[in-house]
């Protein structure tokens, strides 16, 4: 019989949520080296340098992979043995873990938790509560798994009910591609199958937290039905090209994982799940003798490289931009952005655009501006902004007319594709959609020299400032002419690959 002290839970979930802030897990690690050695798309290819650059600086500086946090996820089984010391209940002492990680000063790792969905939407300031998940069975331990999940991949969840005969691979195909790349790629999927709704969710949740082991069920095989549909899986997501940021490619997903729990006759409840390039997620045990301890990786793991650009990069003044020169540019060039930005992502977009239509004063001048998509850390000891990466682009799209219109801004930067709606605006008022790379957050925010507060601090991380910056990478996804790479890049990428299958088959 194990005694579980109340302590104990706290400061484990506690540490445990500041550990993968900023240590990605080692087999991720190694997927990810393994992808960035395979890659032959130069796009692709320098996105995963950033991606893997980023990793290490954030193991090394002790700061978060991405600005995105995430909400936690915990899973827990506790045996039927243990007995409690402890006044708060389970739930409780988890929450207290995550209020005590999510504010630690050393570390301060951003809220995004928000109270009342669907109203106000109030940020509880702390990320609780946690999403908890309890079991409970034999023995005397407890086990636990926490999880931090950004938003942009949970945003590209899908759930479908299928019919018995339907085939569970064809539907993951033809969701994944509707995915887009808000979600970050290459990451994992989790798939879970049967049950009853809830339950396929849970499974695709729960499927994430095993190992990536692709490499090693390539080389072994498969010994059931749920490791064929796997290996299907992995190589037909894979041929898509969607790669690095959606950017085109010969890595999508790292792994591909499937759990199931026996279903209804006339159900097959299926649901997918990404896990970002930013996975972030722990395992320990309590067992009566202390906290749990956690191991960093050795920095052997990651490769010893450094983001560096080619002769092709377009170094720019956003201080001194002029409409020609934005004109000049082509979906997929390679820019360093120096001079000042804006920053606004959804709440202040909503408040700019609701001024807009009642004719009131903005409170910051958009024209010829750009507005970079972002949310970031709090800065902690001498930083300037903490880790500082895009969000989601196309949850903007329906605000980009307005904004490029009525308040004449001259160009964004965000994270993925833009949509049919935002391309249009783009396209007509000769205006540039530029990205960087989700999951590089800590270096984007090097490249930050001054922030200031410009406008409606009540929405804290959401306000708007302006970011002086000084060689800031990023690609244009959409031109002055409508062409997307985020369209473009898959296209080629998915041929190029059917091309070398065809190859390979014939040989």
């Amino acid at each position: 019989m194990s005694v579980i002290k109340q302590d104990d839970v706290i400061r484990s979930v506690a540490d445990a949520l500041q550990f993968i802030s900023y240590y990605h897990p080692v087999d991720f690690i190694r997927a990810m080296r393994g992808a960035w050695e395979a890659e032959e798309s130069p796009a692709a290819k320098a996105a995963l340098t950033q991606v893997l650059v980023n990793s290490r600086m954030c193991a090394l500086g002790k700061r978060p992979i991405c600005q995105d946090t995430g909400i936690v996820i915990v899973f827990v089984t506790v045996g039927m043995d243990v007995q409690w010391d402890a006044d708060l209940s389970l739930e409780d002492m988890i929450n207290e873990g995550v209020r005590q990680g999510y504010t630690n000063p050393d570390n301060i790792l951003r809220g995004s938790v928000l109270n009342d969905p669907d109203g106000a939407r109030s940020n509880t300031k702390d990320n609780t509560p946690a999403v908890i998940h309890t079991r409970i069975v034999s023995g005397d331990k407890v086990e636990i798994e926490v999880a931090a999940k950004g938003g942009g991949s949970e945003a590209k969840a899908k759930f479908a009910m299928l019919n018995p005969s339907d085939s569970v691979v064809d539907w993951v195909l033809s969701v994944v591609p509707s995915m887009g790349a808000g979600w970050c790629p290459p990451g994992i999927l989790g798939v879970g199958i049967g049950g009853t709704p809830e339950k396929a969710m849970l499974l695709a949740k729960e499927s994430m937290m095993d190992p990536v082991d692709m490499h090693d069920l390539k080389e072994r095989g498969a010994n059931d039905h749920l490791e064929e549909m796997r290996l299907e899986l992995f190589d037909k997501v894979n041929a898509l090209g969607i790669g690095a940021q959606g950017l085109g490619g010969l890595t999508t997903v790292l792994d591909v994982k499937v759990k199931d729990y026996p279903t209804h006759a006339a159900n097959k409840p299926v649901a997918v799940i990404p896990n970002c390039s930013a996975t972030r997620h722990v395992h320990f045990a309590l067992d009566g003798s202390g906290p749990a301890e956690f191991v960093p990786p050795d920095m052997s793991e990651w490769p010893d490289i450094e983001f560096e650009l080619g002769d092709e990069v377009k170094r720019v003044n956003l201080d001194t931009i002029t409409q020609a020169e934005i004109e000049t540019w082509g979906a997929g060039d390679t820019l360093l952005l120096s001079g000042k930005m804006l920053t606004g992502r959804d709440a202040a977009h909503k408040k700019i655009v609701d001024l807009i239509d009642r004719g009131d004063p903005l409170p910051v001048d958009f024209t010829n501006r750009f507005i970079y998509y972002v949310g970031p850390v709090d800065p902690v000891r001498d930083e300037v902004v903490g880790p500082a990466g895009p969000t989601t682009a196309t949850r903007m799209d329906k605000f980009t007319r307005a904004m490029l219109e009525k308040a004449n801004l001259a160009g964004m930067i965000g994270k993925a594709e833009r949509g049919p709606e935002a391309i249009a605006a783009i396209k007509d008022n000769k205006a540039v959609s530029m990205i960087a790379v989700g999951g590089a957050a800590y270096l984007v925010a090097k490249a930050i020299t001054s922030s200031t507060l410009l406008a409606f601090p009540e929405l804290g991380m959401e306000a708007i400032y302006e970011f002086e910056v000084k060689d800031m990478p990023v690609t244009v996804g959409v031109d002055a002419r409508g062409e997307s790479v985020h369209i473009e890049g898959p296209k080629i990428w998915s041929q190029k690959i059917a091309d070398k299958i065809a190859v390979t088959e014939l040989n």
